[in-house]
């Protein structure tokens, strides 16, 4: 092959590598590029300078220097347990400042192109933030020169000389408006697709992300909870020490960085707003409620857990970061759900994760499991730090749970119907005159009875919602008295409270009736980042919900809160569509009542129809042999009849095309087209009467004569105004391709 000469087209290669790097840096918060892109440069400068000399020597060190660092590359992945996409950006990066050295060559070229797309890849798995996409804008902006470039250079056209060169260099100045109209029908084009893309559940490999080792030192009983806002010394916040010594209930103020729920105390007598600021980014399977503990003894001014000390430790192997959990048994239908966190900021040494984990990949090699299914680490989640969950989150099935039974065992019955005498007999009083109300209040505007415990959970937690407010100033709610009882003070002094305060009073309620519930705190899903794939969650995205017990069903969350959705999400809702289902929502806001309804039921059938087919089409893969056979066969049918739609349209769209054309340049491009399937077709930078002189070297001279003729014809009347005679082309076009045929 041809020495590549073209100085533009390798500096905008070089560019493509060093953005690539660039963008791993960027991405996972490495400094690759310090040493790299000098290196590149110098690579770079030298492989033009010596383009035309054998370089044998050069080849002989760059092949021994591949090996050694192809050895370094499987002696880091063997060292870690954990991701290893950053030891393959290194390799890529330790290759390419090799080959940089020796690329005489346009298809050398070419491999650094793919080693800096390759690159830019696993920058974008790595990535986590916005701070990727610029990147990603300047590489694709370099790319399409660089394409244009490396296509000139395969026709042969960048071979020139000076006056040329110049000439090409003043024409692609003159290009730079359709480059950047290219640019952006491409980047819009994108994010379109982007926008409508199907989201999958992912996570079909089962090596999860998690950080490095993290070595314990001393004894970890579990038994501790260190929340770094209320435990700190002289900063306790009259919170507790986080193992119930000290009385919660007195008068306080809010940390502005941290939540006051995340302790083992839960005092909610303080005042006060947090500051936001991002803790962590959580990438899911699906949307959900990041569960970090749950108290059960009502203290009549907040919460505590009552066995706090009754902890069970796991241990994991030595050489994996996998831990076991045993989540509590469910009769109900479950789905798997993979969900990875970053801590973004300091939290404390309790564990995030959705309802009913059954595995953790964590980096300390012991955590804690306490009676109220919570998780506790070792050491205050820091800053960087990684892990991933599996649950096994029951689908919420409202008929079953509607008929569950009243039978509770005794534990449950022990520790989840607590309520302070003082004020027991009053909530029951009125809980019961409000359901008791039910058809009057008409609240959910169904005209049936409350006849399950579910359903009565529900409309409590609707009613509280819809009666009861929310301070609008932090501090215009007043501190309770030493002696006065926040869920007594919430419904009959001041009509409303915090949000918490919801929480409390409905799992009080619930209790007062008989049914099982505690207070559960932890983060909503956050904001989605399309872009990233990622949850986005702040401080203030913490609060606390109701969890209410079913025999046989387990626990499942009612949100009474003002603003909040009723039932958090889960597992129920899709996620397939979530970019389209969000701008849509943005759409609708701007669209009357009517038409956003209609639209709403059109397009709402359609997308569950499709959503249903897929995950359909998906399950078959998990139902054995049979299953695996009937899912590639039906997918194979599909490509198939999909590849003849294909076809047929694109034949569709030619025989248009043709037919729009003057007759003589109907009938030249219907004689390229069949050139074409035999085999030799007309290469774009061939004029027609180059191709004809080439063309008696490969058809047939009765073959080769037609095609000289049209070809005549077709100059002549292009370039030179001539009326063809049309008929007799046609009549030697006819007679060629039956004699083809035969």
């Amino acid at each position: 092959m041809a020495v590549e000469d073209s100085l533009s087209l390798r500096l905008l290669v070089l560019a493509l590598v060093i953005m690539g790097t660039v963008a791993v840096d960027i991405a996972a918060d490495t400094t690759f590029s310090f040493w790299a892109v000098p290196l590149n440069i110098v690579g770079a400068i030298w492989s033009y300078r010596y383009r035309r000399n054998p370089n044998i020597p050069v080849k002989f060190c760059i092949a021994i220097g591949m090996l050694v660092a192809l050895g370094a590359f499987f002696g880091r992945v063997l060292g870690e347990l954990n991701d290893t996409r950053l030891a393959l950006a290194e390799l890529l990066i330790q290759l390419q400042i090799l080959h940089s050295f020796d690329m005489p060559r346009r298809k050398d070229l070419g491999y650094s192109i793919v080693i800096g797309l390759i690159l830019l890849g696993v920058a974008a798995t790595l990535s986590q933030t916005l701070t990727f996409a610029p990147i990603l804008l300047f590489f694709l902006a370099i790319a399409l020169p660089t394409l244009v470039l490396n296509y000139r250079s395969q026709l042969g056209l960048g071979q020139s000389k000076v006056k040329r060169e110049k000439a090409k260099a003043t024409q692609l100045k003159s290009k730079l408006s359709f480059y950047f109209l290219l640019f952006t029908l491409i980047l819009g084009l994108g994010l379109g697709i982007f926008a409508v893309l199907p989201r999958f559940p992912g996570y079909q490999l089962r090596t999860f992300p998690v950080s490095s080792p993290i070595e314990v030192k001393g004894g970890f009983t579990g038994r501790s909870i260190i929340n770094p806002g209320y435990v700190r010394q002289g900063n306790a916040e009259n919170q507790g020490d986080g193992q119930g010594k000290s009385q919660t209930g007195q008068p306080g103020k809010l940390n502005d960085s941290f939540y006051y729920g995340f302790n083992s105390q839960m005092n909610q007598n303080l005042r006060g707003s947090m500051t936001p600021k991002v803790v962590m980014r959580v990438r899911s399977q699906v949307e959900g409620f990041w569960r970090v503990l749950a108290f059960d003894r009502y203290t009549g001014k907040g919460w505590e857990i009552s066995r706090n000390d009754d902890v069970t430790t796991l241990k994991r192997s030595p050489w994996s970061y996998q831990i076991y959990l045993s989540p509590p048994p469910t009769s109900l239908p479950t789905r798997e759900v993979v969900q990875t966190y970053t801590v973004v900021a300091d939290l404390p040494n309790l564990i995030p994760a959705m309802s009913y984990p059954k595995e953790i990949y964590f980096p300390t090699p012991i955590i804690a499991v306490d009676q109220e299914n919570g998780l506790r680490a070792p050491v205050s989640l820091s800053e960087d730090l990684t892990y991933t969950v599996i649950s096994d989150v029951p689908y919420r099935d409202r008929t079953l749970l509607g008929k569950a039974t009243t039978n509770y065992p005794k534990h449950i019955k022990k520790y989840y119907l607590q309520i302070p005498p003082e004020i027991a007999s009053k909530v029951q009083k009125l809980t019961a005159e409000i359901l008791a109300n039910y058809r009057r209040n008409n609240v959910s505007k169904v005209s049936k009875t409350l006849d399950s415990n579910y359903e009565k959970a529900l409309y409590l937690a609707q009613y509280l919602k819809q009666n009861y407010s929310i301070p609008k100033n932090p501090f215009d709610f007043p501190y309770l008295d030493e002696k006065e009882d926040l869920v007594e003070a919430f419904l009959f002094k001041h009509q409303g409270g915090y949000p918490d305060h919801f929480s409390t009073v409905l799992t009080v309620m619930l209790r007062s009736i008989g049914i099982p519930a505690r207070l559960v705190g932890g983060f909503s899903p956050g904001e989605f980042n399309p872009f990233t794939g990622m949850y986005v969650v702040r401080n203030t995205d913490a609060y606390a919900m109701t969890e209410v017990y079913f025999p046989k069903y387990g626990w499942f969350t009612f949100d009474p809160i003002p603003n909040h959705p009723l039932i958090p999400p889960s597992v129920e809702d899709s996620q397939t569509f979530s970019v389209l289902r969000q701008f849509w929502h943005w759409v609708a806001g701007w669209l009357p009542s009517p038409v956003t309804g209609l639209f709403n039921n059109v397009f709402g059938t359609i997308f569950s129809w499709i959503v249903r087919a897929i995950a359909w089409f998906f399950a078959l893969f998990a139902q054995g042999w049979l299953g695996v056979l009937t899912g590639l066969t039906l997918g194979t049918t599909i490509a198939f009849f999909g590849w003849l739609g294909w076809v047929q349209w694109r034949q569709w769209l030619k025989s248009r095309w043709l037919s729009k054309l003057p007759p003589m340049e109907r009938l030249y491009q219907q004689m390229l087209q069949w050139t074409a399937t035999k085999g030799f077709g007309k290469h774009p930078a061939q004029t027609p009467l180059e191709y004809v002189q080439v063309a008696y070297q490969h058809h047939a001279p009765n073959t080769a004569q037609v095609i000289d003729e049209i070809s005549q014809a077709y100059v002549s009347w292009r370039y030179g105004g001539h009326t063809p005679d049309l008929q007799q082309l046609r009549q030697k076009w006819l007679k060629l391709k039956k004699a083809n045929r035969q």
